[in-house]
């Protein structure tokens, strides 16, 4: 089940209430907002209590392995692998993963 925290609910909402991203997109605003209540409605909220900060390249991704620890996830699936995958402070059962390979691996 994938995992919802506070940091990660206001990215999303931030993102998708970007209009200049969504120009070419099918969606109307009031379809988009549908689609984000149906993704928050399929996670699992998580609270964070701790921060370990992993020091990645991009400071505003930690919030995303803290996510991950605090919720034992096994998998951080994103396109973002470069970044992710640079962190210094490591977590043997956590493993990062493009979607492809997360969905060759379950």
């Amino acid at each position: 089940m994938p995992l919802i925290g506070n940091a990660l609910f206001n990215e999303y909402e931030d993102v998708f209430d970007r209009n200049d991203l969504f120009v070419k997109c099918k969606l109307s605003r009031g379809e988009r907002d549908e689609l984000l209540e149906a993704i928050f409605a399929c996670c699992e909220w998580t609270r964070v209590y701790y921060l370990w900060r992993p020091n990645l390249p991009d400071e505003a991704d930690n919030h995303l392995v803290e996510l991950a620890v605090a919720g034992g996830a096994e998998f951080i699936v994103t396109r973002n692998l470069r970044h992710l995958q640079d962190m210094q402070l490591r977590f043997p059962q956590l493993r990062i993963a493009g979607p492809a390979t997360f969905l060759k691996e379950i």
